[in-house]
């Protein structure tokens, strides 16, 4: 008896709560069988010409991979979400995501590292959103890429901005207190945002600003304190009306700030501030039949650093460029999609103070890919697909680490000599074969 009454009393209570407010769970399980080529050559930029690999070494080396992947359609999650209608139009909504890998079954749904956000929002003044979550200038690299920014056929803009941020480490670490949740944090997505959403009913027009807090600790008695390090923001302005859209963002990042101190604690004039600037503008527009993408991308990577010259300091200022652009189309046919594009990034190098030497290699790089895929949709959530895709390096000696695109599982390119003579990255190809499941 007092089990069926506190059973009755539960449904009562869950009833009332699913009256007032929903959750859902949601997910995408994404596997394929993935092929991953790369290849390296043998370059010289020395005074000798005659320089050659060592004994035995080929001219190229090839590394090659066979895995079995995730995510290369969309990338597999598990999450929940929900909302509240509070009256007046006013509406609670939370979003937890983590990324999940079928594969092997690693990464649970604890790591809610995809998106972890509550907001406010009503339909005629807009949202604001606390937590964890996308920056305004990644959604233009995936919303415009006809691959959707994953596997094989990445964008390359994509590609290279995530090694950007990664080999800058613009994660917020700064503060032993603050876990950094991934490293391409601050292109990709960004934690303790703060962030603000124009109302749906502007006649197309839609936009978002964002601020991350850095989080890092201001001593009194420390100067330079405290870091900027992990601190972001940036907006997007976008406007999408039946077969067209089209956005602009503008997004920046601090990573990393340091002040030189005495014993005393005082400045000493040496110190350096690295900031990466990006900008980028995307189209759409849907024929019925084809439906064409393009995307104009610009990062900067600015690096300024002061030593004490003269009772003074001496600042020096550096700024790498990287300029992408994308051009690609999607095509129906029947219930499979043909999606296709190509891509250029071109990295011109700053010098900075560096003079130039009578045997200079070329400083600057560019990378170009190529990529095909087909979604064959079996219903509204599973899908099997293919894609297949390709990227020459140029110059791939300067800056591998991030002009060095792959993005492809852990086949990389075998890069050595520091840009005087050695092996750099020259070719890589990728293809997937997968089956994608969304509920």
């Amino acid at each position: 008896m007092h089990k069926s009454i506190f059973t009755l009393a539960t449904l009562a209570v869950a009833a009332s709560a699913s009256a007032q407010s929903s959750v859902t769970l949601f997910g995408v399980v994404d596997v394929a069988v993935s092929r991953y080529n790369v290849k390296s050559e043998w370059y010289n930029n020395t005074a000798n010409p005659f320089l050659l690999p060592p004994p035995g070494q080929p001219m190229s080396i090839k590394r090659s991979q066979t895995a079995l992947s995730q995510g290369n359609l969309a990338t597999s999650r598990l999450g929940f979400r929900g909302s509240e209608d509070l009256g007046g139009g006013l509406a609670a909504s939370f979003w937890l995501e983590g990324q999940i890998n079928p594969d092997d079954g690693s990464r649970g749904p604890q790591n809610f590292n995809r998106r972890s956000t509550v907001s406010l929002s009503s339909s005629s003044l807009g949202e604001l959103r606390l937590g964890r979550d996308y920056t305004p200038t990644f959604w233009n690299d995936t919303v415009f890429d006809p691959l959707g920014g994953v596997g094989a056929g990445i964008s390359l803009i994509n590609t290279v901005f995530t090694n950007l941020a990664t080999v800058r480490g613009a994660a917020t670490a700064a503060n032993p207190g603050v876990i950094s949740m991934g490293g391409s944090d601050s292109y990709v997505r960004t934690s303790n945002t703060i962030g603000y959403f124009l109302p749906p009913n502007l006649g197309g027009v839609y936009g978002q600003v964002q601020y991350a807090l850095h989080e890092n600790v201001d001593q009194s008695n420390v100067a330079g304190t405290p870091s900027k390090k992990g601190r972001y923001f940036g907006g997007r302005l976008g406007y999408e009306s039946g077969p067209l859209n089209v956005a602009v963002a503008y997004g920046e990042s601090t990573a990393g700030d340091f002040t030189a101190v005495t014993p005393a604690g005082l400045p000493t004039g040496a110190g350096f501030e690295n900031k990466i600037k990006s900008a980028n503008l995307g189209a759409s527009y849907d024929f019925g039949v084809v439906k064409l993408f393009g995307e104009v991308s610009v990062a900067r990577d600015e690096l300024k650093s002061s030593v004490p010259f003269a009772g003074q300091p001496l600042t020096m200022t550096e700024k790498d460029k990287y300029t992408g652009g994308l051009i690609g189309a999607t095509v129906p046919v029947g219930p499979g999609l043909i999606r296709f594009a190509y891509q250029r990034v071109k990295f011109k190098n700053d010098p900075g103070l560096a003079l130039p030497t009578p045997f200079a290699s070329n400083r600057d790089a560019s990378a170009n890919k190529l990529a095909i895929s087909y979604v064959h949709n079996l219903s509204k959530r599973t899908a099997l697909y293919a894609t297949a895709a390709r990227i020459r390096v140029k110059n791939g000696e300067n800056n591998p680490a991030i002009m060095g695109a792959t993005a492809l599982g852990s086949a990389q390119y075998l890069s050595t000599g520091n840009g005087t003579a050695g092996y750099r990255p020259r070719s890589a190809t990728g293809f997937d074969f997968g089956i994608r499941h969304a509920f």
